[in-house]
């Protein structure tokens, strides 16, 4: 494995656009794994099937082409609904699990967004944040992000599904709200987009050279 960093966090707390400036700094591959879980949610949905139906979820999963991730329809907020659905079922993260892994494996390294990166998906990765923010703070971004792609809605339905959804997650056994022991806590809340990449920068560099330093 190379030098892969894991950054985790709720739904719009700030770490997909974290994920993607570390990786234009460092020159890395950047997965956003919430696409995986919407992009099945939304084959789903296009099917005709229910997000309640595990053999759905799991036919969908087993059959994703890496190329439904660029699709606009996994951007919506509907995508992003089914995808809190089918990520509570653990034959879907089974099946979603090998596409993390060999993203993870690449050389000289990866970044990878996601809720359980740190913890399942690559759990002695040299670098590990745990991103968060308010959930008002969070339906803010969100709502400004959905509204921006021309979708029409407000930002109490917005705050309402961050809420849920949150609960949702807590709920399972398995928490993908679960920060990683060694991860870095960074709180957003109060931050600008470049404060919040420069102090996850700032993270990583500590990590890079505690990596290079054992590496000899």
């Amino acid at each position: 494995m190379g030098f892969v960093i894991a950054v985790d966090g709720p739904a719009a707390s700030g770490k997909g656009t974290i994920a993607v400036k570390l990786g234009a700094l460092y020159g890395y591959p950047v997965l956003d794994s919430g696409l995986l879980y919407r992009a099945v949610g939304v084959k789903v949905l296009e099917r005709g099937q229910d997000l309640g139906d595990p053999a759905a979820a799991l036919a969908a999963a087993a059959t994703l082409d890496p190329a439904e991730l660029e699709r606009p329809e996994v951007r919506t907020r509907r995508a992003g609904e089914a995808a809190s659905r089918v990520a509570v079922y653990p034959a879907v993260r089974d099946a979603l699990r090998d596409f993390q892994l060999d993203f993870a494996a690449r050389e000289p390294g990866a970044v990878i967004d996601g809720r359980d990166i740190g913890t399942v998906i690559a759990p002695h990765a040299p670098a590990k944040l745990y991103v968060t923010a308010t959930p008002e703070t969070r339906a803010q971004r969100r709502w400004k992000q959905l509204t921006g792609q021309g979708e029409a809605v407000s930002f109490e339905d917005i705050l309402a599904d961050i809420r849920v959804r949150d609960e949702r997650d807590s709920a399972r056994a398995d928490s993908p709200m679960t920060m990683a022991a060694d991860a870095v806590l960074l709180d957003t809340t109060e931050m600008t987009i470049d404060a919040a990449f420069d102090a996850a920068r700032r993270i990583v560099e500590t990590a890079r050279s505690r990596w290079e330093t054992a590496r000899g």
